[in-house]
Formats: C-alpha cells, structure tokens, sequence
C-alpha cells in the first residue's frame, strides 16, 4: 500500500467537471467519496445476513465442489463486501482485495483487520491487474463489471492472472431488462418521497435540503460510473471470448427486486433514525421471502433475461 495513491474523499471543482468525460476519474471520485458511508447505504454487514448471502449466491454459480480455495482476489473490492463475507464463510483461505478507489481499499483492509481476516491490498486497475501471471486460485467480484470501462479486457486480466484450473465468479450485475425497470422505480420512489414529506405532518420524516442536493449530485454521477448492463447470453460469449471454459451465467432477484429498489430508495430518502430496528426486519424477511419466491418459483418459469442480478462463472484452462 506505501505506492498507492492516497484517497480523495473531497474531491474539487475542477476534478468533478472532468470527471464528466474520465469514467475512471468518475469511479474514483464517487468511490473516495462514498468509501466510510458504504457499508450503511447498501446495508452491508459481516455478520451470519451477508456471509449466508455471499456464500448462497457463489455456490448457486460455482458450486461447492472446489471449497475452500487457497488463495481469492476481489476484484473492484469495495468494502470488501463479497470477499470477507466468503472469507468468513469459508469458501477462501487467503484473500486479495483490489479496487480502483483507494479509499474503498483503505475501508476493505480496516474491516479485514477488525474481523481478524488475512487479506492483503492493492489499488488497481481491472484493466491492468497489478500482480503476476498465475497468481490465484479463485477471482470474485460483486457489482463491478457494470463499472469496468473495457470489460473484455477484465476478463483477459482476470484469466492472466488466475492459475490453471482456476475459476472466476462475479455476481450482482445489472441485466437490462432489470436495471430498467429497477431503475425507474427507483426514480418514482424518489419524486414520491420527497414530495409528501413536503406535507407539514410528514415534514420530520425529511431530510435536510442540504443532504437532498447531495444525494441527486451522486445519483448525478453515478450515471457515470455505471456503464453498461448485460444480457446473460452476451455476457457468456464475452467471457468464451477472452478464453475462459466452463462459462455459465445464472440470474436471480425479481420480485426481491421490485420490492428491494424502492425499500432501498426509500430508505436513502428519509433520516437514518426513522429507519427503527423493525423497518429493518421488515424489509429484511420481505426480501428473504421474495428471494425465495424467485428462486422456488419464478426461475423456473420466466426467462432469466426479466431477472434483475446476472452471476457468471468461469474457468482457466
């Protein structure tokens, strides 16, 4: 970490403006920006909630068989969100995070340490993965590809970088069927709560117009850092393409996804201590029992194109 460039959560004027035609520049502004904040926007945890879902959603894509693997890298870590949490779950003995925002790296290494992980860290490039040939046994990545301005080019660096027999999965990527309809409840969720909390009986159920105005900014520029959605079948052929085997893309989260984008919306829209414990467990078993229905059910009788997350999966010959 001594040669990684230091994190700019304060970004100025002119780095904003240029970040309009830079989307790396882009990814790590907003990323620096949001890195300490992460983790309580997506309700994201370390605890038995996420390590149930990290292990869940690798294992419906990759399997068992191969568990636990020696060596993981994350790629577009994050916080650290996916790779701690299979950590944690055993899937992954020694872990790698990796990320382009260097203050997502810095909250990544902090939670790996408070959680007594053995992970090691780096900002890097997806496009340009600072480590040798042959290095890992295993590459994840949780909703980072959507991110990545060359995607096939990711995908050559993460075989490059994997060992022989080694596999790949990154999950929680948009599909575009379901980032449409997901975004625009999103955007009517919005308007909606923002305008009846203008009502003088609703009004403590507002946040300040400050944290408003900001919120719209990131919206703003999260159009940015979010390039591309895919179709399942194109993201295979990417994938074969760059000369991986054994390609599988699976999707989940429909109804969990028409339910959870206007929950999480929402939820950004109002303040923090209006969100009680039981809101919170509401919204959780909502979505665990919407989970279940598109896993029971819906999967089996709708296209995998109308689910909004696509996982995929690959090896290196």
């Amino acid at each position: 970490m001594a040669s990684d460039p230091a994190p700019n959560p304060h970004a100025s004027a002119e780095e904003i403006e240029a970040a309009w035609s830079d989307p790396k520049l882009a990814n790590v502004l907003y990323h620096d920006w949001e890195a300490d904040t992460y983790d309580e926007k997506w309700s994201i945890s370390y605890d038995e909630r996420c390590i149930s879902y990290a292990t869940d959603v690798f294992s419906a894509v990759a399997g068992e068989q191969d568990q636990p693997y020696p060596t993981a890298m994350e790629l577009g870590s994050g916080t650290g969100f996916f790779l701690l949490n299979l950590m944690q779950g055993g899937v992954i003995k020694k872990g790698f995070v990796t990320d382009l925002s260097p203050g997502m790296v810095q909250v990544a290494l902090r939670n790996a340490e408070q959680l007594g992980l053995d992970v090691e860290g780096r900002v890097a490039d997806a496009e340009r993965i600072p480590y040798p040939d042959d290095s890992f046994d295993l590459v994840v990545g949780h909703a980072v590809l959507h991110h990545i301005p060359d995607v096939p080019s990711a995908f050559r660096e993460v075989l490059r970088v994997l060992k022989p027999g080694g596999r790949f999965v990154f999950a929680g990527e948009p599909t575009k069927i379901g980032n449409f309809y997901a975004r625009r409840l999103g955007q009517l969720t919005w308007w909606l709560t923002t305008n009846v909390t203008r009502l003088p009986v609703l009004s403590s159920w507002r946040r300040t117009q400050e944290e408003l105005d900001s919120s719209s900014r990131a919206a703003a520029l999260e159009a940015v850092v979010d390039l591309h959605t895919f179709d399942p079948s194109e993201l295979e052929r990417m994938a074969t393409g760059a000369g991986a085997t054994e390609v599988r893309a699976v999707t989940e989260e429909f109804a969990a996804a028409l339910a959870g984008w206007p929950i999480r919306t929402f939820e950004a829209a109002v303040p923090p201590e209006k969100l009680t414990v039981r809101w919170r467990m509401f919204a959780y078993h909502l979505w665990l029992r919407l989970s279940a229905l598109d896993k029971n059910l819906l999967a089996k009788v709708l296209p995998r194109e109308l689910f909004y997350n696509v996982m995929i999966t690959g090896s290196k010959r």
